[in-house]
């Protein structure tokens, strides 16, 4: 694996890549990777992995880790297989039920494993990579980090401090690379940067944490808190419908209320500019039928075309103050996503109330980026709760 100086390899890589190839000859008990989005940190860690995997000279028991397998699979594992150039269905090399991949010609083995797999916490490995640290409890990475023989990568964008900086960052056992966008232009797709940048001119807090890669504080989020569940739980189901405009994707959300907990799940989030047909084909394609839909309610037309096919869209509410009034409904509840609603969970973690540029203080107004899930959560709820009369409890027992 290494030389009496340093590791050669022969890939396309940036300099994330480098940062971590001379931590490892350094021997340093790990590397942290802070940074800006698309700015190569998880693909560069899954590169060297595949190298380390690729060329031990003996056994390597290497662990990639992310809050859950369905996060896993729309990032980690999708990106692994980009970069071999395989895919996971029917693959040889891949167990789809245990996520090992293990080549005949490796000794290393990569498992892809979830936070929440207590077989993960009691496993021991030789290479851990945490994906966005920053989702993880100090507890469980501590348990994980501590099992670890030989060495440790976590990635994260810098949306606060949590325990890496507390622990590790001052800690010369271990490396530490700050990378951007700017260090992966060779490699992002065409057209990022400029999204990238355009987001960052709307957005202050985006540009200082996702474009310049700096530890921020998301502050003055509308909803602080939620968890993350396997599934829904049975009940009186609906939804909650965003169109699309744009740029901007059209965002279908399941929910149902029991008690003081809400469950919310991602059915759609789609950015190919559905029309009103087209919606209506994915609400038929979900085995939708008669239960309640609450669409954008400054959209009457395209509810009533969607509901000429045959769905059940209802009036949602409306008018001032529908907004405030729908967010206090959904903060009156404990609110749970499914793990596999992976963009509604990402916007939660940064929708929030922006800034008076002037004052500094918050107002009642709120991030675009991250607002579309969120606004189709909020239909669904916020008219649920207003068709029966705030009492949500009373209606899923009659509905």
């Amino acid at each position: 694996m290494t030389t009496a100086t340093k590791t050669v390899i022969d890939i396309r890589t940036t300099k994330v890549y480098e940062a971590i190839l001379q931590a490892w000859d350094d021997r340093k008990k790990g590397i942290l990777l802070e940074g800006g989005t698309y700015s190569s940190k998880t693909f560069s860690a899954l590169q060297f992995l595949l190298t380390i995997a690729s060329k031990a000279p003996k056994k390597v028991d290497i662990n990639i880790l992310s809050e859950s397998i369905p996060h896993l699979k729309g990032g980690c594992i999708k990106d692994f297989f980009s970069i071999i150039d395989e895919i996971p269905e029917r693959n040889l090399c891949y167990n789809q039920t245990d996520h090992i991949y293990r080549r005949p010609s490796w000794n290393g083995a990569v498992t892809f494993l979830s936070a929440d797999n207590e077989k993960a916490l009691g496993m021991r490995r030789d290479i851990l990579f945490i994906n966005e640290g920053d989702t993880l409890y100090w507890e469980i990475a501590r348990e994980l980090i501590s099992r670890t023989n030989i060495f440790v990568i976590i990635d994260w964008n810098p949306r606060s401090e949590f325990w890496a900086h507390e622990y590790y960052l001052n800690d010369p056992k271990w490396a530490y690379d700050h990378s951007t966008y700017l260090d992966a232009l060779d490699v992002i797709p065409a057209g990022k940067r400029d999204d990238i940048e355009s987001l960052g001119i709307k957005d202050s807090n985006y540009h200082n944490i996702y474009e310049l890669g700096l530890l921020g504080k998301i502050e003055g989020l509308v909803y602080p808190h939620f968890e993350q569940v396997d599934e829904l739980p049975m009940g009186a189901y609906f939804y909650g419908l965003d169109y699309g405009y744009s740029s901007d994707p059209t965002v279908l959300v399941k929910n149902v209320i029991l008690g003081d907990k809400l469950y919310s799940k991602q059915m759609f989030y789609d950015y190919s500019r559905l029309t009103n047909g087209e919606i209506a084909q994915k609400l038929s394609l979900l085995g939708i039928q008669n239960e309640p839909i609450y669409p954008d309610p400054d959209e009457p037309k395209s509810a009533e075309e969607i509901r000429q096919r045959g769905f059940n869209v209802l009036e949602a509410v409306k008018g001032r103050g529908s907004v405030s009034f729908g967010i206090q409904k959904v903060n009156n509840y404990y609110q749970f996503w499914t793990k596999d609603s992976l963009e509604c969970i990402r916007e939660q973690r940064n929708y929030r109330y922006m800034k008076d540029k002037t004052t500094k203080e918050f107002t009642d107004d709120t991030t675009h980026q991250w607002s579309h899930g969120m606004d189709a959560r909020r239909y669904g709820v916020a008219s649920y709760i207003f068709r029966y009369s705030g009492h949500a409890a009373s209606a899923s027992n009659n509905h």
